[in-house]
C-alpha cells in the first residue's frame, strides 16, 4: 500500500522526467558530495540539442568514462598486505594435486597471483554478476592512498562484508558494476599467456559496457566475437516484448596474432559422412579450380598449368604416359587458374579427389582433413547452441550431485563450459575462473581430461558469500557458496573417476585450498616507524602468533613468485623441520629461538637448493647469519638466501 506524498507537486522532478524521455542521452551518472551515485544532466549535450549550430564545449573524445573510473584504475596497481593460507583439511590430495581453490575476494586473489602466474594462464572463463538488480556486486573502496590502503588491507575482513546488491531502487547503476569489473579484468589480462584467451558470460544488461571496457583493456584488435549462447530455446515468456532465448559469451585474446582456437572433436557416431584412407579421415572440400574476380589466368599466370590424370585416377603435374588425360583450368571457354601452386600438387597427391561426370567432365577437389588428432573436427559456429546448453541442465546437474532440489541459482551447464575449454585450451594448459560459483569450470576441466586423456589444471576463486538461511543449500549444511563449490569438486571428481575407471587412473581430481587472509607478518613489519624502539625490543617476533610454518611457506611462495601448486614435502635435517618445494626449487626452515646451527646449514647446503628462506628469529645473532651465508657460498654458491 502506497503512502500519500503529503506535500505539493515537485515541478522540477516532473520536468526532469519529461527531459529524460525526450533526450535520454543527456542524462549521465555522477557522484554527489557524499560520493553517492545519482542521475544528472550533461548540460553541454543539452545545449547542443537546443542549438542549430555547434556549441563550444569540452574537447570531444571517443572513450568510455564513468564516475569512479580513476579510482578503479588506481586500485588495479595498489598493493595489498595479504596472503594465502593453506587449508589441508578442506583440500583433496594436497601434496600431489596441481589444482588450486582460492577462497576469498577475487580482487585480492588476482593481486596475489600476479607474480606467480604472470603470463602463464592459457584460458580464463568467468560468469560475473549480470547487474540485473537482484545479484550482488563488490563494493570496493579505492579512495585511500597506497600507504593507507596497505594498512587497511592488513586487517582481516569478515567474509562478504563488501558485497552489496545493485538493486532496482539504486537504478541498476552501470558505474558501480563497471568499477567492480574494470580492475579485475585488468589484473586478469596480466595473467594470460601471450596466446591466451578469455571467455566471459553476460546478458543484455551490460554486454555493451563489457565489450567497451574489454576493448580498452585488451585492445580492440584482440576482440574475437560475441557469441549469442542459447540457454532457453523455448524462450523466457516473462521477458518484456520478446521471449528471451540467449545470453552472450564475449571472447577476447591477449594477442590475436598468437592465439589459436581449437576445433570441436567429432565423436565416433558423427563420422558417418566422412571417408577414410591410409592418411586418416577426410571429406570433399573446395574445388581446386579457382573462381571469383582473381581467378582468370592473366591475374595469376603462375597458377595456370596442366595437370595429368593417369589410368589409375591419380593426378600428376608431369605426363607419364601418352594415355594420361590433360586437365586445364577452363571455365566457359575462359582460361582460369588453380587454387594450389604446382609444388603443392606435387607434395600432396593424397589430398586430391577426382570426380568424373557422366558427360566426361572432370573436377578436382581437395580432401578436407581433420584439424585435431585422429578424428575429424568442425569449426565452432558464432551461434553457440546445443540442447545440453540449456540453463535448466546446470540446475539438474547440481541436483544430481548434491541430491538437493536447488543448491544454487542459475549454475552454468557443464557441457557449455566443457566445450569452451575444448576450443580455448590445449591438453596441458592452465584454466582460471575467478567467479567460480558452484565450480562448474573445475568440474568441466576434470570431465574433459577424463574424456581425452588431457592434463589441464585449474585455479578457482570464490568468495565465501553467505547462503540465504532459507535456501535449500543452507538447510543441507552449506553456509557459503565456497563450501558448495569445494564439495562439488570432491563429489564430481569421485564420480568421474568411477565412470572412467580404466582410462582415468592418473586423473587429478584433487585441489589445494588456499584462503585469502591478512598477512602473516605483524603490523610492525610494514610500518616500523610507527613503533618506538622500546616497544620493538619487547616484541619477541615479527610474525603473528596464530600462524603456522606452512602459512609462512605459502607467503614466501607468493613473495618469491613460485608456482603455488608445486609439490611440498617436509624432512628433518639435524633435528629441524625443513620444507622442500618441488625437490630443490625452494627450501624453507622456520625454526626460532636461535635454533639454526652451522651443522644444520652444512647439511642443508649439501642439497644445493635454488632458494633458501629462514626465519629471522632462528638466528642467535648477526654473526650466525654471516656464518650461514659463508657456508652456502662455499657449498652451494648458486643458492639465493632470504629471511622473514
Amino acid at each position: 500500500m502506497d503512502k500519500l506524498k503529503m506535500h505539493s507537486i515537485n515541478l522540477t522532478e516532473e520536468l526532469l522526467d519529461i527531459l529524460a524521455k525526450k533526450v535520454p542521452h543527456c542524462f549521465v551518472e555522477t557522484k554527489n558530495i557524499k560520493k553517492e551515485l545519482r542521475k544528472s544532466i550533461d548540460f553541454d549535450l543539452l545545449r547542443q540539442e537546443l542549438s542549430k549550430n555547434i556549441v563550444e564545449g569540452p574537447q570531444e573524445q571517443y572513450h568510455l568514462n564513468w564516475p569512479g573510473k580513476k579510482e578503479a584504475l588506481l586500485t588495479a596497481n595498489t598493493p595489498i598486505a595479504k596472503t594465502l593460507r593453506p587449508c589441508r583439511k578442506e583440500s583433496v590430495h594436497f601434496d600431489s594435486t596441481k589444482n588450486l581453490f582460492i577462497e576469498g575476494d577475487n580482487l585480492d586473489a588476482l593481486k596475489l597471483l600476479q607474480e606467480n602466474y604472470l603470463g602463464k594462464i592459457k584460458m580464463i572463463y568467468i560468469d560475473p554478476p549480470y547487474n540485473t538488480g537482484k545479484d550482488f556486486i563488490y563494493e570496493d573502496d579505492f579512495s585511500e592512498n597506497t600507504e593507507e590502503f596497505l594498512k587497511k588491507s592488513n586487517q582481516k575482513d569478515e567474509a562478504g562484508n563488501r558485497l552489496i546488491t545493485n538493486t532496482e531502487s539504486n537504478g541498476r547503476f552501470h558505474s558501480d558494476w563497471l568499477s567492480m569489473m574494470y580492475p579485475r579484468l585488468k589484473l586478469a589480462r596480466n595473467l594470460l599467456a601471450d596466446n591466451g584467451v578469455m571467455f566471459i558470460s553476460i546478458d543484455d544488461n551490460e554486454v555493451t559496457n563489457l565489450k567497451k571496457i574489454c576493448d580498452e583493456i585488451f585492445g580492440g584488435d584482440n576482440f574475437v566475437v560475441i557469441l549469442p549462447t542459447i540457454m532457453n530455446l523455448k524462450g523466457n515468456q516473462d521477458q518484456y516484448g520478446f521471449a528471451g532465448t540467449h545470453e552472450y559469451t564475449l571472447v577476447f585474446t591477449k594477442n590475436k596474432e598468437k592465439a589459436k582456437f581449437r576445433h570441436f572433436r567429432i565423436v565416433d557416431e558423427d563420422v558417418s559422412d566422412w571417408d577414410k584412407d591410409e592418411w586418416g579421415y577426410f571429406k570433399r572440400g573446395a574445388n581446386l579450380k579457382a573462381t571469383g574476380i582473381n581467378a582468370p589466368r592473366y591475374k595469376r599466370p603462375n597458377l595456370f598449368f596442366p595437370l595429368y590424370l593417369d589410368s589409375k585416377g591419380l593426378i600428376s603435374t608431369v605426363r607419364t604416359s601418352e594415355e594420361d588425360m590433360e586437365i586445364i583450368p577452363i571455365t566457359n571457354g575462359k582460361e582460369m587458374s588453380w587454387r594450389w601452386e604446382k609444388t603443392k600438387f606435387q607434395r600432396e597427391p593424397h589430398n586430391i579427389i577426382v570426380i568424373k561426370t557422366n558427360k566426361g567432365d572432370i573436377s578436382i577437389y581437395k580432401k578436407q582433413r581433420p584439424g585435431l588428432g585422429d578424428l575429424p573436427t568442425r569449426k565452432p559456429k558464432t551461434l553457440f547452441y546445443k540442447p545440453e546448453y540449456s540453463s535448466g541442465n546446470g540446475t539438474q546437474q547440481l541436483k544430481g550431485i548434491f541430491n538437493v532440489e536447488r543448491v544454487l541459482d542459475n549454475p552454468k551447464p557443464l557441457d557449455l563450459i566443457r566445450d569452451l575449454i575444448e576450443i580455448g585450451a590445449n591438453e596441458n594448459d592452465l584454466i582460471l575462473d575467478f567467479f567460480a560459483g558452484s565450480a562448474t569450470t573445475a568440474h568441466a576441466v576434470m570431465q574433459l581430461n577424463a574424456e581425452d586423456g588431457g592434463n589441464r589444471k585449474f585455479i578457482m576463486v570464490q568468495l565465501p558469500e553467505l547462503c540465504d538461511e532459507k535456501s535449500e543449500a543452507f538447510k543441507a549444511g552449506y553456509k557459503t557458496i565456497a563450501e558448495i563449490a569445494k564439495e562439488r569438486i570432491r563429489r564430481a571428481g569421485d564420480k568421474i573417476k568411477e565412470e572412467h575407471a580404466l582410462t582415468a587412473l592418473n586423473l587429478d581430481i584433487g585441489f589445494r585450498v588456499l584462503k585469502v587472509d591478512s598477512s602473516n607478518m605483524q603490523d610492525v613489519y610494514y610500518n616500523p616507524d610507527d613503533y618506538s624502539q622500546d616497544l620493538l625490543s619487547k616484541m619477541a617476533d615479527n610474525i603473528k602468533p596464530d600462524r603456522t610454518d606452512e602459512d609462512l611457506l605459502f607467503q614466501v611462495l607468493l613473495d618469491w613468485g613460485v608456482d603455488l601448486a608445486l609439490p611440498v614435502s617436509k624432512e628433518k635435517i639435524a633435528g629441524n623441520d625443513v620444507f622442500f618445494v618441488s625437490d630443490n626449487a625452494l627450501a624453507a626452515c622456520f625454526v626460532k629461538n636461535g635454533e639454526i646451527t652451522e651443522d644444520f646449514c652444512h647439511n642443508l647446503a649439501k642439497r644445493e637448493p635454488l632458494r633458501v628462506v629462514f626465519r629471522d628469529a632462528g638466528f642467535k645473532d648477526d654473526s650466525m647469519k654471516i656464518n650461514v651465508e659463508q657456508i652456502f657460498k662455499l657449498k652451494s654458491p648458486h643458492t639465493e638466501i632470504k629471511t622473514i
